[in-house]
């Protein structure tokens, strides 16, 4: 027979603060992301892109946190709204803010002398798009936490998910240091993709729950074969690998609307 563990009040309490420092290690990497990439105009050794690679890990790094204190609110039973609205200001500090600083000061850097000010103010305004959509989604995502009425197929998203969005921007940047392509040609892209993914997160797009897929692999071994293939990429092409893999789930959502639209008019 088990013996039943006793923990002490002190213990209990500390055990509920864990999924919140979780969540203030999401947002200090995104702080962290954001202050790195600030120190490209330092930076005298020429790599301008080796520093935002930097602060991109940085942010895939949050990406572990955020994933951690959902699972450690559920496992140790303390899950409360206070957890839910701090877990969208610190998504929107290191999905929002530092992604978007990222793009700005890259663009700034690759282009310095070159842009007109009419140019600038444009990779501004794409910048505030992306920042404004990545703003409205997680305020949606808390007004539909608070509610009871559950909506939609829990085993996907509508619109594409904040870490997801900064995902996509910065696997861009490993692209970009990674080839040998023109990257003040690719300084010009960048701003219009971060667009382009902010209103893919304020859409009606749907996009697979990764979180949830995961947890269901292994009761498929379809999944589990998916996994095993996905996992030999990553580790065999390394950025490379995660630049598909990443760029493959935000096509997946646009390309599911289009399959969708195809069938229903040969329906």
């Amino acid at each position: 027979m088990k013996k039943k563990i006793h923990l002490s009040d002190g213990t209990k309490h500390f055990l509920r603060f864990v999924p919140n420092l979780l969540t203030i290690c999401n947002s200090l990497c995104g702080f962290a992301a954001i202050l790195y990439t600030l120190q490209v105009y330092r930076d005298t050794s020429g790599d301008v892109l080796g520093v935002f690679c930097v602060s991109s890990i940085m942010i895939f790094s949050a990406m572990i946190f955020d994933a951690f204190d959902g699972f450690a609110a559920r496992a140790l039973n303390a899950a409360s709204m206070h957890g839910v609205q701090m877990d969208s200001l610190a998504d929107m500090v290191t999905f929002g803010v530092a992604p978007a600083t990222v793009v700005v000061i890259m663009t700034d850097s690759l282009k310095a002398g070159v842009m007109e000010n009419w140019q600038i103010a444009v990779v501004y305004l794409l910048c505030s798009v992306y920042l404004g959509c990545a703003a409205l989604r997680l305020a949606t995502y808390n007004i539909h936490a608070m509610s009871s009425e559950k909506k939609g197929d829990p085993a996907y998203f509508s619109g594409l998910p904040s870490p997801g969005a900064a995902a996509a921007i910065c696997v861009s940047v490993f692209f970009a240091h990674d080839t040998a392509l023109p990257v003040e040609k690719f300084a010009f892209v960048l701003p219009v993709y971060a667009a382009i993914l902010g209103l893919l997160m304020v859409s009606t797009v749907p996009y697979i729950h990764a979180g949830r897929w995961l947890f269901s692999v292994r009761k498929s071994k379809g999944k589990m074969l998916l996994l095993a293939v996905m996992i030999a990429i990553a580790v065999l092409f390394r950025s490379g690998g995660v630049v598909f893999l990443v760029t493959t789930y935000i096509f997946s959502g646009p390309v599911t609307v289009l399959y969708r639209i195809f069938r229903r008019k040969n329906a």
